[in-house]
C-alpha cells in the first residue's frame, strides 16, 4: 500500500513540516553534487556509524551525528518515500502538538530511532542515515490520534492498480509489521558491513512516537468524556 494523501484537514499551515522537507531536499541535492568518493566520506563523517558511535558515545562529533544523519537520504527512492509520509501524516501531528511541541517530537523519536538500531546491530560499521526513524514516530503518533481518518491509498493488485480509501490503522499497521517482521529477519545477517534497510530504527521511531502520543490521546478522551 502506498499513501498519497489523507483526508484530516488542519487548522493552521504546518509550516514547520514544510521546512523540514525542504531542509531534506537541500541536503540531498548537496549530496547529488558530490562525487563517489566525497560522498562516502560524507556519509561516514555525518551519519551514525553504530561501532564507532558506541566506542565514543560522548564525543560531540559523534554526538552531532544523532541529528546530522536525519537529514541525510541514499537515493531518490529513500528521500521520496520519507518526504512523502512525513507530508500526509507530519501536518496533522504538527497542528496537534503545535511547532514547538513537534519539533522536540520528531527530534526525540529521531533519537530513539537511532538507539534502537545501535542496539540492534552495535558492532555495525556501516552508516546510518535517513528521516526514517522520526517519520516512523509521526506514523506512530498518527495511529494514535487519527486511527479512523481516510488515506487515500494507491495498491498494486497483480498487474493492475486500485486507489482505494484506507483507515489509517490499516495503513500504518500493515507498513509496521512489515518493518517489525523484517527487521526481525534481518538478525540473521550479523556481518559488521552488512547494509541494507535500518528496519530496527523505524520500530524504534514509532514506539517512541506512540509512547510521547499518548497522554495527548488520554487528554482528548477525557475532555470528550466530559463533554
Amino acid at each position: 500500500m502506498i499513501p498519497i494523501r489523507d483526508e484530516n484537514p488542519t487548522r493552521r499551515l504546518p509550516w514547520l513540516t514544510i521546512m523540514l522537507i525542504g531542509a531534506n531536499i537541500a541536503v540531498f541535492v548537496y549530496e547529488l553534487s558530490l562525487g563517489p568518493d566525497a560522498l562516502q566520506a560524507f556519509w561516514m563523517r555525518w551519519a551514525i556509524v553504530p561501532a564507532r558511535f558506541l566506542a565514543d558515545p560522548f564525543s560531540p562529533t559523534e554526538l552531532a551525528t544523532i541529528v546530522t544523519a536525519m537529514f541525510m537520504h541514499a537515493g531518490w527512492v529513500h528521500l521520496i518515500g520519507n518526504m512523502l509520509y512525513l507530508w500526509i501524516f507530519g501536518n496533522n501531528i504538527e497542528d496537534r502538538f503545535g511547532p514547538l511541541g513537534f519539533s522536540v517530537f520528531y527530534l526525540a523519536s529521531g533519537i530513539a530511532a537511532s538507539a534502537a538500531q545501535m542496539l540492534a546491530t552495535p558492532a555495525s560499521v556501516v552508516p546510518n542515515l535517513g528521516a526514517s526513524g522520526a517519520v516512523a514516530g509521526v506514523l506512530g503518533a498518527y495511529l494514535l490520534l487519527y486511527p479512523g481518518a481516510s488515506v487515500i491509498t494507491i495498491i498494486p493488485i497483480f498487474v493492475f492498480i486500485e486507489v482505494a480509501r484506507v483507515p489509517a490503522y490499516l495503513v500504518i499497521g500493515f507498513w509496521f509489521i512489515l518493518q517489525l517482521g523484517t527487521g526481525l529477519a534481518s538478525l540473521a545477517t550479523t556481518a559488521p558491513d552488512a547494509g541494507g534497510v535500518a528496519y530496527f530504527a523505524h520500530v524504534g521511531g514509532f514506539v517512541a512516537g506512540l509512547l510521547m502520543a499518548a497522554p495527548v490521546a488520554v487528554a482528548s478522551r477525557t475532555r470528550r468524556r466530559r463533554r
